[in-house]
């Protein structure tokens, strides 16, 4: 036999036997064949988030120890007033020391007489009224609060008032000149260190969300 013919015959009979083999392991597939199902891992639901009422509240234990009195009143303005928050309270009493402060340094009562209870109002309007019959007036500015922190709390459950202090060191410029211009008290160059403890008050739960300051100390 011709050894071309030989060979073809012999690659012919190979591709056969390959292609039997083929079938018997990949099987055939006659028009729509659905895809076959996968088996996936059902997904187990995970524990239920609980919130746990009852936890330690950051907001008070930031500023008060756990149990004492202090955080035990704050703990009680929370329980009528939701929306009380001890931070967000001292970022507010931060601002009204600068106004307040200011305010009363230089005279100007009109604009602060809304935080200040009548009693504060009236001791602060007579300084004012004796500095202006003496002919003295304040030069200040003010640097800032070099340290800040709660000193107090206190809640009346009667009337549902709520008292809270905060101790402020705060850093100002300070100058008195009489009628002439002329320094009588203090330098301009030289920035003053004060300190202060003031006491703000407010009915917890009520629709007026200031607070007033009703007394002031060192």
């Amino acid at each position: 036999m011709n050894s071309p013919v030989f060979q073809l015959l012999v690659l012919a009979g190979i591709a056969l036997f390959l292609i039997i083999r083929l079938r018997n392991v990949l099987g055939t597939r006659d028009g729509y064949e659905p895809p076959r199902e996968v088996n996936t891992p059902t997904a187990r639901p995970g524990p239920a988030l609980e919130v746990i009422e009852g936890g330690p509240d950051n907001d008070i234990l930031d500023h008060a120890e756990d149990g004492s009195a202090i955080a035990n009143a704050l703990m009680d303005m929370k329980k009528v007033d939701a929306s009380f928050s001890v931070n967000e309270f001292l970022q507010g009493a931060r601002g009204a020391y600068e106004m307040i402060l200011m305010g009363f340094e230089k005279g100007e009562l009109s604009e602060i007489k809304p935080f200040l209870s009548e009693d504060v109002y009236d001791a602060f309007a007579s300084v004012v009224d004796a500095r202006e019959e003496q002919g003295l007036t304040v030069e200040g500015e003010f640097v800032g609060v070099r340290e800040m922190s709660l000193h107090d709390a206190t809640f009346d459950p009667a009337t549902n008032e709520g008292e809270v202090s905060v101790r402020f060191v705060g850093e100002l410029t300070h100058v008195v000149r009489d009628r002439a211009g002329e320094i009588v008290e203090g330098d301009e160059r030289q920035v003053k260190r004060q300190k202060d403890v003031w006491t703000f008050a407010r009915v917890m739960g009520s629709n007026d969300p200031n607070w007033q300051l009703v007394a002031t100390s060192e």
